[in-house]
């Protein structure tokens, strides 16, 4: 049988929910909206990112590269990788990073 959840359930602040699949699905998600100059400073993974650009731009490190993405794109950053982005621009940038992994594994920097 399928299972719904309010993403509500998940929320952290007004800015970001974060769903673990834990024991019914290896994939885990932040779900997230940024008004200029915000985003998520840089941290890592033991694993690849992959984001999903919703509204808005963003500018995204990945190592000593950036990168721009705005709706309708998707990032994939690699494992070990050192990252973030920022939304840039006057439109709310609403992005979705999803993990392929039960839980979500982070370092923070």
């Amino acid at each position: 049988m399928a299972k719904v959840f309010p993403i509500d359930d998940f929320r952290l602040s007004h800015r970001a929910a974060k769903f673990e699949g834990k024991d019914d699905i290896p994939v885990s998600m932040f779900i997230t909206q940024y008004d200029e100059g915000e985003g998520p400073d840089l941290h890592t993974h033991p694993y690849a990112e992959v984001f999903v650009v919703q509204s808005g731009t963003g500018r995204f490190t990945s190592g000593d590269e950036q990168v721009e993405a705005s709706a309708g794109h998707i990032v994939i950053v690699p494992p070990e990788t050192v990252h973030g982005f920022k939304c840039v621009g006057t439109e709310k940038l609403r992005v979705i990073g999803i993990h392929p992994s039960p839980t979500v594994i982070q370092t923070d920097l």
